[in-house]
């Protein structure tokens, strides 16, 4: 069966990044969006990346601009937008479809694995999703879950 680590996907400056290389640890993969509503959510993203990456988190961002055009900029000015204005270290890659047909493989394994509350479709940004050290999506938060509260699920994997 397929897990997340089967999957590559691009770095803003279009350079290839296996999963692979998050292998033993675990994310939070998560659809932003600089303009949103809920931008602010990525102050408590980096927060959860700052205080367990040395324990094995690693925050992953996946720019999309398919909800009323909220990433409207190049993949450069989002990466900078995120440093400037929310000071996001965490890693960020090329802006990618959650939804539709040309979905990215990794959202559709994403949402094949852990479906939402209306269905498989991602709702909106922020949507978050927990994955385990072996790559396996463990579970599935909406947009307006705050990244606070993922903490308790997040601490009980990194013990694990």
């Amino acid at each position: 069966m397929a897990t997340v680590h089967d999957f590559t996907v691009e770095t803003p400056k279009g350079k290839k990044v296996s999963l692979t290389d998050f292998e033993g640890k675990v994310m939070v993969i998560v659809n932003t969006a600089t303009k949103c509503g809920l931008a602010p959510q990525f102050d408590g993203l980096e927060k959860l990346h700052q205080q367990y990456k040395d324990k094995g988190l690693v925050v992953l961002g996946f720019p999309c601009n398919q909800f009323m055009n909220q990433e409207p900029v190049s993949n450069d000015q989002m990466t900078e937008a995120c440093k400037v204005n929310f000071g996001v270290t965490f890693p960020l890659f090329a802006k990618i479809k959650v939804n539709g047909s040309d979905a990215h493989p990794l959202y559709k394994h994403l949402k094949d694995q852990q479906k939402g509350m209306l269905g498989q479709g991602i709702k909106w940004n922020f949507t978050k999703f927990l994955i385990d050290q072996k790559g396996n999506v463990i579970k599935r938060y909406s947009p307006n879950t705050s990244p606070e509260a993922m903490e308790e699920d997040i601490k009980r994997l990194l013990e694990a």
